[in-house]
């Protein structure tokens, strides 16, 4: 209840927040003659032209909104009370599609709506600088986490600080790379919640502390966990890496400092990860309850065999789903640096 209740405060109260901005807009863009509000996103882009204060009152609604919904810190405390209290097939959603909302809304919607008050230097100093501060706090925290679920709910935070990173960074390989991290956190992140998931059903516990030892009992789960983690670490071959690394390099050339210091969490993510696997596969088998656990079936098989060839394929040979972005990037791009260089000059 408490996790529900939280989840529903955070989430309706940024989303009518946005809901203004939205009214504020269609009135902006109505009919001069009839006074007929217009819904059409491509003729408020073009034609509604607000003044700076109001643009960014719009910006901070439509910004706590998506920041909420990625989650960006400070308002990620949803997401582990929310990622704990759901079954797996709940996890497996908010990784995979809910927590893409709010990326996907910045780059589809608060930027390009406002990139004259987005691309500010103070506005864009302090969400640069809270992707950062997400980045190094989900991987701390996610270091000192006894419940292994909660742990990748934490990793979450900082994978998605890349991608907020790598939007305002605004170079066209760090958008490329921000939303290959998005597709990317959804198969590796979605993976591990699967797996936690199975093992949970048969041992009824997420504790770290209560596995040890299990590779020897269950090759197949432990075999799968490996490459999943390795993935989520962003190690070279899987598809972590590529994301990251565009995230990374794309963001060095426009704001460097940031991108060393974001470059630190990939150590913190290998301590967290490798930790937690060493103690759950490969310490001594020294609980009497762990030696007899069924290892994965074939429909659990079936399952992880597709994002196991995703996180490969996506590591080795990501170049058709690079083109496939590659133009959309570029315009995003472009359309974000004219028209804040047009609102600079118009001013």
């Amino acid at each position: 209840m408490y996790a529900s209740v939280k989840f529903f405060i955070y989430t309706m109260d940024g989303s009518l927040l946005m809901l203004v901005a939205i009214v504020i807009f269609v009135l902006e863009a109505a009919d001069i003659r009839t006074g007929t509000p217009n819904f059409s996103f491509d003729y408020i882009i073009r034609t509604v032209h607000l003044s700076p204060a109001t643009s960014l009152w719009l910006f901070l609604a439509f910004f706590l909104a998506f920041a909420v919904k990625v989650p960006m810190f400070p308002f990620h405390t949803w997401l582990p009370d929310a990622h704990v209290e759901a079954p797996t097939a709940g996890s497996v959603v908010l990784a995979g599609i809910m927590l893409k909302l709010g990326t996907f809304g910045f780059i589809r919607l608060a930027v390009p709506l406002f990139p004259e008050v987005a691309m500010r230097d103070d506005v864009r100093s302090v969400i640069l600088g809270l992707a950062v501060v997400g980045i190094i706090y989900g991987a701390l925290v996610s270091l000192v986490q006894p419940d292994f679920k909660k742990l990748v709910a934490y990793s979450s935070v900082s994978h998605l600080g890349f991608v907020m990173l790598g939007i305002f960074a605004l170079t066209v390989q760090s958008v490329q790379g921000a939303l290959l991290v998005m597709i990317n956190h959804g198969i590796s992140t979605g993976a591990l919640f699967f797996l936690i998931g199975m093992i949970y059903e048969r041992r009824h516990t997420r504790m770290i502390e209560s596995y040890g030892g299990i590779a020897r009992t269950v090759p197949l789960f432990a075999t799968l966990l490996t490459i999943v983690s390795l993935s989520s670490i962003g190690v070279p071959g899987t598809n972590g890496f590529v994301g990251e690394f565009l995230v990374l390099v794309g963001s060095f050339r426009t704001e460097p400092v940031f991108a060393v210091i974001s470059a630190t969490a990939v150590i913190f993510a290998a301590a967290y990860l490798l930790w937690a696997i060493q103690r759950i596969l490969f310490n001594p088998l020294d609980k009497p309850e762990n030696e007899h656990i069924p290892d994965l079936n074939r429909r659990e098989l079936a399952i992880m065999i597709p994002l196991i060839a995703g996180i490969i394929w996506l590591g080795v040979y990501p170049a058709p789903v690079l083109r496939r972005m590659e133009v959309a990037a570029t315009r995003f791009v472009e359309h974000v640096e004219s028209r804040a260089f047009r609102a600079v000059v118009e001013r």
